[in-house]
């Protein structure tokens, strides 16, 4: 059985909505990462996913997103102890709210940053970085869209 992941994306003046995992955490403290969180068992249940990061997002930094939410990319990874987690990617739209660290047992801080700037970083790890740039296929894709 997997742990169920999810994670959105968010882009504000071409910059990604990044957070700096608290060194707290078990998985990945300290790296850079997209804001979200784990599904909870709710039995049944509608849009458990979007619910979910819906309420991870305001969470951990205080912000409000549209319901419309795209499907971006799901991956897979195991943990130190040997579980195995499945992660979903949305793509995202802010309606309500400034990102702020709010839960500092979650989050060291929050950054907009560039994709450039992420791939750059040192403590982003490579399934962020896949993220970002299926989220910046995305948004290319739809601003084309938009256009025509």
């Amino acid at each position: 059985m997997f742990i169920l992941n999810v994670e959105g994306t968010i882009q504000r003046g071409g910059r990604w909505l990044i957070i700096e995992r608290s060194t707290k955490e078990d998985h990945a403290g300290g790296q850079l990462s997209l804001v979200g969180g784990k599904v909870e068992n709710e039995g049944f249940s509608k849009d458990l996913l979007e619910r979910t990061l819906k309420r991870e997002l305001f969470e951990e930094v205080g912000i409000e997103v549209s319901a419309n939410m795209n499907y971006l990319r799901s991956s897979s990874f195991v943990l130190p102890d040997g579980r195995e987690v499945l992660d979903i990617v949305f793509h995202c739209v802010i309606e309500r709210g400034e990102p702020f660290a709010k839960s500092p047992d979650e989050v060291e801080a929050v950054y907009w940053m560039s994709a450039e700037e992420i791939y750059a970083h040192p403590n982003a790890p490579i399934w962020l970085k896949e993220s970002i740039e299926k989220a910046e296929r995305y948004v290319h894709s739809s601003t084309m869209m938009a256009t025509d």
